[in-house]
């Protein structure tokens, strides 16, 4: 891909939501990064991830984006 212009909306929309996950961590970094986790939130965190991939948890990105009108 040599320019923006020959980006679908779906490219376009990764490559900004990489760039802009890229800079935050670079900004902030994790807070976390280094300190255990408690057992009982590392397994609900699993549960929620879980949930998510059976799409009983979580709103797909394309509906939030329609919903807030950034189409």
């Amino acid at each position: 891909m040599d320019t923006v212009a020959q980006m679908t909306k779906e490219e376009l929309r990764e490559m900004i939501e990489t760039i802009i996950e890229e800079k935050l961590l670079e900004l902030f970094g994790d807070p976390d990064e280094g300190l255990p986790i408690r057992k009982t939130i590392r397994e609900r965190l699993l549960r929620q991830k879980e949930a998510v991939a059976k799409g009983e948890r979580g709103e797909p990105f394309e509906e939030v984006i329609r919903r807030l009108g950034l189409e």
